[in-house]
């Protein structure tokens, strides 16, 4: 069966059963829109990445505390991979769609970094209105034609499509492969050709960056952006520098995904509990129960602190109309 058929059969396959796009909510809106917005006001969304109800809240609480916009999501790059193939996928996408469906602020549903091209139509099911596949490892031809598969059947059920065209370099493994630049001409044939709604680029931007900050390309960006009509995204914005956050904006980003600062975070609140705990704790009040001696909890408020701080450097606050 040719590829185009079997895409055709599997969006009218999605379309004739009940599904999440079937009854969306006002509170859930489209990430073009998000982006769109973003590029002509100038600022910035920031992607905080989740992996459990704990994160999921700590990102919709500090968006609604400062009325921005909220990507609620959640990543297979760092997630295992049998996990996610069993029921993860389904079980995370839930949870963000049903805070979604609650927020007091516009919101995305993003499925992020998905390992495979099955894990992006499940994740589409269970209620994701933007997805993105890495295809970061793939040649060219190999990435443009997955790419283009990917953006036919999401956008066929209304969907956001995220894509990436180079390779981050990676600060957790050394001696991995070495990063390869976004080539602006190759950027623009690739929009063109895959239909993509935002391409993430790699401009000197490292993923796993715990500390210090990366050099980043801004010449580099602005030629991209001269070529490529669509937002620009960077990964690893944790170590992306501040300083550099308001020039990127100007040459074309207007989404920056943070994940390490965000796990951090969290854990450096669970250690602060964990070291105030009394020898014999009461065990309900400390696992789960949501009130103040709750163990998460306090490590969610320290990543809420986090975004926070981030939200107020991309610009974002008060933007939710």
């Amino acid at each position: 069966m040719p590829d185009s058929e079997l895409r055709t059969r599997i969006a009218i396959s999605f379309q004739s059963q009940p599904a999440h796009h079937e009854k969306t909510p006002m509170s859930i809106v489209s990430l073009n829109d998000l982006l769109a917005r973003a590029m002509r006001e100038g600022y910035a969304l920031g992607y905080f990445e989740a992996w459990d109800p704990y994160s999921l809240e700590a990102v919709l609480e500090a968006a609604e505390e400062t009325r921005s916009p909220a990507i609620l999501g959640f990543g297979g790059a760092v997630a295992n991979p049998s996990w996610l193939d069993r029921w993860g996928v389904e079980e995370l996408a839930a949870l963000a769609r049903s805070l979604a469906e609650h927020a007091t602020v516009p919101a995305v549903v993003f499925f992020n970094e998905a390992r495979t091209f099955a894990q992006v139509l499940r994740g589409l099911r269970a209620g994701c209105n933007a997805v993105m596949l890495d295809t970061s490892h793939l040649p060219y031809a190999e990435n443009l034609a997955l790419t283009r598969k990917v953006t036919e059947v999401a956008h066929a059920l209304g969907a956001s499509v995220e894509a990436e065209l180079g390779r981050l370099a990676d600060a957790s493994a050394p001696g991995a492969e070495s990063p390869l630049y976004t080539d602006p001409a190759e950027a623009a044939h690739f929009v063109e050709q895959t239909g993509v709604d935002a391409l993430a680029v790699s401009v000197g931007n490292t993923h796993v960056l715990a500390e210090g900050e990366a050099t980043v390309d801004l010449e580099l960006l602005a030629r991209i952006h001269e070529l490529v009509p669509v937002p620009l995204v960077i990964h690893g914005g944790t170590g992306f520098p501040a300083w550099a956050v308001r020039p990127a904006i100007a040459r074309g980003v207007a989404k920056f995904n943070v994940g390490t600062r965000s796990k951090q975070a969290m854990l450096a609140g669970i250690r602060e509990a964990l070291a105030e705990l009394p020898e014999r704790p009461n065990v309900h009040r400390v696992i789960g129960s949501r009130e103040e001696g709750d163990l998460l909890a306090r490590g969610k408020a320290r990543m809420k602190e986090e975004i926070l701080k981030f939200i107020a450097l991309y610009g974002s606050a008060g933007r939710a109309i």
